[in-house]
């Protein structure tokens, strides 16, 4: 009897302290994307939606950052538009450079992904938004990557403080 009148101990919380790495990759994948543009996306809902597009030109050059506030939508979509917003920033930028697009969102970077291999007729609504934006040869053109949300990589912490911000 005398346990269950006992109040139950809470465990401590772990505060997790992320090292972000000092180029904008990790080292164990900064070798992959030599030579190319390495462009962060990503997007955040607050008050407003922010979308963030965090680009290196070199490993060792500075951000550039670009960031834009938009209605709010739902968070998958919200995700499409920020990687859309940084292959329309990298187009602009360095219209003929090579380049590799990050997003932590896994979906986003399937439906870009897919559309690349099986052709933008499959999904009409991204074919009118690539289309529209002016686009299709800009993706054509790029590597689409998923990285991992909060990991030690520079560009995407970039990216998500520069979305948060800009959803505030």
């Amino acid at each position: 009897m005398l346990a269950d009148t006992m109040p139950r101990r809470r465990k401590k919380k772990t505060v997790r302290v992320i090292y972000p790495s000092t180029n904008p990759l990790p080292l164990r994948l900064a070798p992959l994307y030599a030579g190319h543009l390495q462009v962060f996306s990503d997007a955040s809902q607050k008050r407003h939606g922010g979308l963030a597009a965090v680009l290196f030109a070199t490993p060792d050059s500075e951000a550039i950052v670009r960031s834009r506030t938009v209605p709010v939508i739902s968070s998958n979509e919200l995700e499409l538009q920020a990687s859309l917003f940084a292959l329309e920033q990298a187009r602009d930028l360095f219209p003929s450079q090579p380049l590799a697009l990050f997003s932590d969102n896994q979906d986003a970077v399937t439906r870009l992904n897919r559309s690349k291999v099986e052709g933008l007729s499959r999904d009409p609504e991204l074919e009118q938004m690539l289309t529209a934006a002016d686009l299709v040869k800009t993706l054509a053109n790029a590597t689409v990557c998923w990285i991992k949300a909060h990991s030690s990589c520079r560009g995407n912490i970039l990216a998500d403080q520069h979305a948060a911000e800009a959803a505030s």
